[in-house]
Order: C-alpha cells, then sequence, then structure tokens
C-alpha cells in the first residue's frame, strides 16, 4: 500500500478537525435546555441508540473510569432520565435503561441539535453551499461503507 497522497492527508485532518468542532458544539447545543452535563448528555444519547446497558460498558464507550460513569448514572437515576435493573443473566450486574422522561429528554437533545444545525445551515451557507455540504455528506457516506 502507498502513502497517501498530500491531498488526502489534508483532507483527512481537516474533516476530523471539523467534525470534532460540530460535535463539541452539537453537545453544548444539547445540554443547554436541559441542565444536563455534557457526561450525562452523552450517556443518555449512547443508551437511547442501544449501544450499552451497563455501567461497565458505558465507561468503556465513553473512554471513562467505571467509577466515573458510576457517578454519571448515579446523576441521572436522581434526576429520574434512567432506572437500574438486576441482570438476569449475571446478579452482579445492573442493566440501564432509559425511563420516559430520559426518552423524553434524549429526544429533546436531538431536536435541539437539529434544529440549530439547520438555523445554522440556513443563516450562515448559500443555498450552493448547502448543496456543497449534501454531496460531501454523499462522499463521506461512501468513504464508510464497506
Amino acid at each position: 500500500m502507498s502513502d497517501p497522497s498530500p491531498s488526502s492527508v489534508r483532507a483527512a485532518l481537516d474533516l476530523r478537525v471539523a467534525f470534532a468542532r460540530l460535535r463539541r458544539r452539537l453537545r453544548e447545543v444539547a445540554t443547554e435546555p436541559s441542565g444536563l452535563s455534557a457526561q450525562q448528555s452523552s450517556a443518555l444519547a449512547r443508551l437511547g441508540k442501544g449501544e450499552g446497558s451497563t455501567a461497565s460498558r458505558l465507561a468503556e464507550l465513553e473512554g471513562v473510569r467505571p467509577q466515573s460513569m458510576a457517578t454519571t448514572i448515579a446523576s441521572l437515576e436522581e434526576l429520574g432520565l434512567v432506572s437500574r435493573t438486576p441482570d438476569p443473566t449475571d446478579g452482579r450486574r445492573q442493566l440501564i435503561a432509559l425511563t420516559e422522561a430520559g426518552r423524553s429528554a434524549e429526544s429533546g437533545n436531538l431536536d435541539a441539535r437539529r434544529e440549530w444545525l439547520a438555523h445554522a445551515m440556513e443563516e450562515r451557507l448559500t443555498e450552493d453551499e448547502r448543496q456543497t455540504i449534501l454531496a460531501a455528506t454523499a462522499l463521506i457516506d461512501k468513504l464508510v461503507r464497506e
């Protein structure tokens, strides 16, 4: 395999930086209305997507220590956003699930992110630039498909 071209290296770096900035901004937008921390909001999002059902799995996905995730889950449980139930296959573990209030909060976060991004694109980009983004997202999707 040959070395990537300079344009590929530059595109990879620029894309990664842009996505990191966009992700940070979307997290800020999502946490502002609900008053949740970024860690709490991220845990809710992962639970909403079905990515983690135990504290240890959530900690692994988030790249934090299990003790930190346990604190986050306890705070979400205190807010009534998640519930814990014993794992029927392993009595030492507890399964974490969104409550109705948690599903509503996560749905509100998704709505807030979508609304902010749509308004930002409408206000800051021309129609041609929005069409370029649509074309770029199709290319990015092509990149990640196997």
